[in-house]
């Protein structure tokens, strides 16, 4: 597909609403270069979506919604509704795109993809926005993230889903959080990233690595290197003492000049070797693997 029309199709939209509903085999759709600036939904009933972009840096799906903004319909647009993509559909994969909300820095949250799929994957694709970037929507459901980057200002990776980040570039634009994960009591895993760079803006010095929007938030760092915008104590406790008790935030092996273990909180962790090699593709995701 093109957005000059010299594909199937000049919208993704219309290339989803091809996809035939409860569809059993694989449908891979090849985007061409280009800005496609559409709210998009891939529904559940519509599965075995590989999505391809011709560029990662020039194939931009995009929009603009963001909290306190009305939509067509008269509904005041929120969190879970400002999303630029909403995709439901399991064993979903992307490749060299750049998913984005481009509402602007003081929008307040305009979330760029939310993911409430099973088994979603993402190759070498950029998530592009300012608060509320990456929504990992649901409980019970895994995501995989290999070779992306990732840049936001407030929470810009958050939500319930166990996700993997495996070589992925995290990079802060405010003095804020990375990450807000609301990881439900029973599941074990929430976020992991894996030997990742955390970034930030040369004039920040005070972002945490997260923050619990729910009580037991899991996030673990292993094998990162971690910039001099990251807080000496790591992590915050969202105003909440109660929450120091629940989260469960780790790390392991972290290097660079933000990695001052010694200062961190003390109701955060180190692992110890043999506590960090639990950290797999494997354990994690149990009977799903997402590089096969």
């Amino acid at each position: 597909m093109a957005i000059d029309g010299s594909g199937a199709y000049s919208s993704v939209q219309q290339a989803f609403n091809a996809v035939p509903k409860n569809n059993q085999k694989p449908v891979t759709i090849f985007i061409k270069k280009g800005v496609y600036k559409e709210k998009l939904y891939l529904d559940s009933t519509k599965r075995f979506i590989t999505l391809v972009g011709e560029d990662r840096f020039n194939t931009i799906l995009t929009f603009n919604d963001h909290t306190g903004t009305v939509s067509p319909k008269g509904d005041t647009i929120n969190t879970y509704t400002s999303y630029s993509f909403l995709e439901e559909g399991n064993d979903f994969t992307a490749k060299n795109i750049t998913f984005q909300n481009d509402a602007g820095y003081t929008a307040g949250q305009a979330v760029a993809i939310r993911i409430s799929g099973d088994r979603s994957k993402f190759f070498n694709c950029r998530f592009v926005g300012n608060q509320d970037v990456l929504f990992a929507d649901e409980p019970n459901t895994r995501q995989y993230f290999q070779h992306c980057y990732i840049e936001g200002t407030t929470d810009f990776i958050f939500g319930p889903s166990t996700a993997w980040f495996e070589q992925c570039h995290i990079h802060s634009k405010k003095n804020s959080h990375v990450t807000a994960a609301s990881t439900p009591k029973e599941t074990r895993f929430g976020y992991v990233f894996y030997d990742c760079i955390l970034t930030g803006d040369t004039s920040l010095h005070n972002v945490s690595l997260g923050r619990p929007w729910r009580p037991y938030s899991s996030v673990a760092y292993i094998n990162c290197w971690i910039g001099n915008h990251i807080l000496p104590e790591g992590w915050n406790n969202w105003k909440n003492p109660a929450n120091e008790s629940t989260a469960r935030y780790v790390e392991y092996n972290s290097y660079g000049p933000g990695a001052n273990t010694a200062a961190r909180v003390k109701w955060s962790k180190q692992l110890a070797a043999e506590e960090a090699k639990k950290y797999t593709v494997k354990n994690i995701f149990r009977d799903w693997n997402p590089v096969n």
